[in-house]
């Protein structure tokens, strides 16, 4: 019985321990900041001009998307949406699974909750962006730092360049990567393409969770409430209690 407890609490406690084990990978910062609508424009552009093709947001609507960012939906029916398309649908994926199997080995996952689904949330998504560099020995062609052997090739390698790998001889003998060089320039600089990814890092975070900026200014309120309350309560403790004694 002794035994069968302590497997139990072993199981109860898996998850925090691999939640608090972490990515492998040192991530970068994106910097994000969820009430920049500016920002947030920019990438839910870059989202759909670069990765809507392949990749849906089941869970969020094209109509969402113009409230949230203040962007007439007019605007974002002549650039934001397929023609087929309407301002009240969810945002659904241009291939199909079968297409997505055959062409890149595995189908382009949902990204509608990437942001909240990865240690890391929008650091994970910026420094996965920027950690691309050419692998010949891939299926695609290309390989990533943060996720070693993804399906996904670089769709940014005309805004980013092409990036490969310096490697080093590890104590096991074995060579490591150590760092990433732009071999060929892009048409951004590092820095405008940092600013790239770190929008579209921005998107993907407000999409996982639309409401984060409402839920957090009304946690101030009910923390502020809580507080009035309990001071309250403690002002009719003191009455309740007063002739006891």
């Amino acid at each position: 019985m002794t035994k069968l407890r302590l497997f139990a609490l072993l199981l109860a406690f898996a998850p925090a321990l691999g939640f608090a084990a972490g990515p492998a990978v040192k991530l970068e910062s994106a910097g994000t900041d969820l009430s920049d609508k500016a920002s947030l424009q920019r990438g839910a552009g870059l989202y759909m001009n670069y990765c809507a093709g392949c990749h849906a947001l089941s869970l969020h609507r094209y109509s969402r998307i113009a409230s949230d960012l203040d962007l007439p939906p007019e605007l974002v029916e002549q650039h934001l949406m397929p023609a087929q398309a309407r301002i009240g649908e969810n945002i659904h994926t241009g291939i199909n699974a079968g297409d997505g199997n055959a062409w890149f080995g595995k189908a382009p996952p949902d990204l509608s909750l990437t942001a909240r689904a990865k240690h890391g949330g929008s650091d994970w998504i910026y420094t996965y962006l920027k950690g691309f560099y050419i692998d010949e020995a891939r299926p695609m062609g290309w390989n990533n730092t943060v996720f070693p052997g993804a399906s996904m090739p670089n769709v940014f390698w005309e805004l980013q360049g092409i990036q490969r790998p310096v490697y080093d001889q590890g104590a096991d003998g074995q060579p490591h990567l150590v760092r990433l060089e732009l071999a060929s320039p892009g048409r951004l600089s590092p820095q405008e393409f940092d600013r790239v990814a770190r929008d579209i890092s921005a998107f993907l975070e407000y999409v996982a969770e639309p409401a984060a900026l409402k839920r957090e200014s009304i946690g101030v309120w009910v923390l502020l409430f809580l507080a009035f309350f309990t001071f309250i309560a403690y002002l009719l403790k003191l009455e309740f209690w007063r002739d006891v004694h």
